[in-house]
């Protein structure tokens, strides 16, 4: 997970909130990074996830900072593939809250260091950790 590499000490962080999550996510400011409310102009995912906008050269390090300030909040990362990652954090009565950062490139598609990159963040609805609290298969009864 190289995305995760510390780079930290580069970045500003403040608390405050672009725009609102529907889960309890203080999103730290950023050096150099800002909200987007058009993430990226896709006015689709614009209006089911808070999003911000950032330089390619730049998205690992953001990426990086939330991580790091969401585990301070009681967020870990829990799964994610190369452009996204997934955090949950349990719930007091059981189960857990969870929620998704993805990243992408500008429409254009262009790869270089200065091209637009964004970050959508949105709240995963449900138990996230529902499929690990009951058994998937019945077990076999004692002979």
């Amino acid at each position: 997970m190289t995305m995760f590499a510390s780079l930290i000490g580069a970045a500003l962080i403040q608390t405050v909130t672009p725009a609102p999550l529907p889960l309890q996510v203080e999103v730290p400011t950023i050096e150099g990074v800002t909200a987007d409310p058009t993430c990226g102009g896709r006015p689709p995912l614009a209006s089911r996830a808070t999003c911000l906008a950032t330089t390619q050269a730049g998205i690992e390090s953001t990426v990086d900072v939330l991580t790091a300030d969401f585990a301070r909040q009681g967020w870990i990362a829990a799964d994610g593939g190369d452009n996204r990652v997934i955090y949950v954090r349990r719930r007091a009565e059981g189960g857990c809250d969870g929620f998704q950062v993805m990243a992408f490139a500008g429409n254009d598609n262009i790869s270089a260091p200065a091209a637009p990159a964004y970050l959508a963040m949105a709240a995963i609805p449900g138990n996230v950790c529902a499929a690990q609290a009951a058994p998937t298969t019945t077990p076999a009864a004692p002979q």
